[in-house]
């Protein structure tokens, strides 16, 4: 698995979603290197890591994600996930590895419906980017292009770079992880009680599109212990929406 390593300190993991990669955390790196050994990590089939022929489900990202971190030496870090990576955190927090748990917008909250919805918004991105082809960099330097094409995921997105509005498109397209990921990203779902023993953050935008705001009340409900925190304006990957706020969360979380 192919991994990003930055700064000096405790330990401090982060976990893409599905389609994404490293680069998502981009925006606060800096800030959380500060104070943290930072490793910001491809998921297999997503970035530059390879598919593995694995299933592609919360479990087996969470042993993928364990198997990386034994083979690097770190234990229980500070877990930070994005998303899909907001499951598998949780599960490796329920596994007790993980000394703490920062989640955005973490799938296994939703019912069919929205596990259906999910899945229709990421593949209909997917393929919007595939079909766009040759012309995406054109639109991505415009701002109505921007927001048309990147709004589903950012509540602002015509503060993006254009450069990176199309890696990020490009790398969702391309990515051989995407399709079992996607098959499987409805079965995993939070039960009560299942991380009660270490401190989990739980944030959300209210703009998100992909999950969208209603689901945090799911999990204020089935994690009443935790913290929640209400990101306005952000979507669903609020990192370049807020930086400060999110690099905060995961700050004062580990």
């Amino acid at each position: 698995m192919n991994f990003h390593r930055r700064g000096s300190g405790s330990p401090l993991v982060l976990i893409h979603g599905l389609g994404s990669r490293w680069q998502v955390w981009q925006p606060i790196l800096d800030e959380l290197a500060e104070r943290h050994d930072v490793i910001a990590l491809d998921l297999p089939g997503f970035g530059a890591s390879k598919p593995d022929g694995g299933r592609g489900d919360v479990p087996h990202l969470a042993d993928r994600v364990t198997a990386l971190l034994d083979d690097l030496g770190v234990t229980r870090p500070a877990l930070g996930g994005s998303s899909l990576g907001g499951a598998v955190a949780l599960e490796l927090g329920r596994r007790a590895l993980a000394r703490s748990v920062t989640a955005f917008s973490p799938v296994g909250f939703f019912g069919s419906p929205g596990a259906r919805w999910c899945r229709g918004v990421l593949t209909a991105a997917r393929a919007g980017g595939a079909a766009l082809g040759p012309a995406m960099p054109w639109l991505m330097r415009t701002t109505p292009g921007r927001v048309a094409l990147c709004g589903v995921f950012y509540g602002r997105p015509a503060r993006l770079d254009p450069a990176d509005c199309v890696t990020d498109a490009r790398a969702l397209v391309a990515a051989p992880g995407f399709g079992p990921a996607r098959n499987r990203v409805g079965e995993w779902r939070y039960r009560p009680g299942m991380v009660d023993g270490i401190p989990v953050t739980i944030a959300w935008g209210t703009r998100d599109l992909v999950l969208p705001y209603r689901q945090a009340a799911r999990a204020r409900a089935m994690l009443p212990r935790a913290r929640h925190v209400r990101l306005s304006g952000c979507g669903h990957l609020p990192f370049a929406d807020d930086p400060r706020a999110c690099a905060r969360l995961l700050l004062d979380a580990s």
